[in-house]
Parts: C-alpha cells; sequence; structure tokens
C-alpha cells in the first residue's frame, strides 16, 4: 500500500506499508515519470511500516518501466530512505552502492524528520 506525502513538485514523498502491489508501482512510477517530464532533477522520500514485500506478479511490468530511468540516473539528487526494518535499511545501502553519483540517507524512525527535511529541502542532516 503507497500514500503520497505533499511535497514540493520535484520530490517524490511516499509512505509504504504492507505488500507493494502493481497498482501501487505504477502509480508511483506515474509520478516519478511526471516529475522528471517537469524538472531537471528529482528528490525522492520513501518511509516504510510494516513493509511485507512487493507483489511478484507486478514485477515483469514494473521492470519494463524501471529500466528506462537508469538513462536519467544522473537527475536523481537525494534519497532519503525512513524504514524500521534492517531489511530495508541494508537494500537501500546496497542500491546506493549500485548507484553512485546520487546521494542516500538511510535511517531509522527516530531520525524520520531529519531525513524527510533534507529530502525536500536539503537541510542537511545531522552526523
Amino acid at each position: 500500500m503507497h500514500e503520497f506525502l505533499e511535497s514540493p513538485a520535484d520530490v517524490l514523498a511516499v509512505k509504504l506499508s504492507g505488500t507493494i502491489t502493481g497498482e501501487d508501482l505504477d502509480l508511483i512510477m506515474d509520478r516519478t515519470e511526471a516529475i522528471l517530464a517537469a524538472h531537471r532533477t528529482i528528490h525522492v522520500y520513501v518511509e516504510t511500516h510494516g513493509l511485507d514485500g512487493i507483489q511478484l506478479s507486478a514485477l515483469p511490468h514494473y521492470m519494463g518501466r524501471a529500466m528506462p530511468l537508469f538513462g536519467k540516473r544522473g537527475r536523481f539528487r537525494r534519497v532519503a530512505v525512513v524504514a524500521e526494518q534492517r531489511w530495508v535499511r541494508a537494500s537501500s545501502r546496497l542500491e546506493s552502492a549500485l548507484l553512485p553519483g546520487i546521494t542516500y540517507l538511510v535511517v531509522g524512525p527516530d531520525r524520520r524528520e531529519e531525513a524527510l527535511a533534507w529530502a525536500l529541502k536539503g537541510e542537511e542532516p545531522l552526523p
């Protein structure tokens, strides 16, 4: 399940919980593509709560939509991930290592406000 959060026009801000469905992925991709069509850069804020996983049947369609974004990865700037689950934080750190040039902040829920401010406004996070 997803919930878009209020954010500046160049920021994709979303909360995810439960099982991420194909519909969730389509709506997130639609929002991402709209931001990229209107702005030179995009920043991302993702917050997860009780994430169970992703609907496997949705992956082929999602991958077909997501692959073209690799060619636009230079337009992604700040990515903040707030997750209570260690596996989500570990996966996000691995993703960050695989995508040089994109700055990631991966934290637990105790640093939510700091991560949100960084993603939305570029305010420097505490060390």
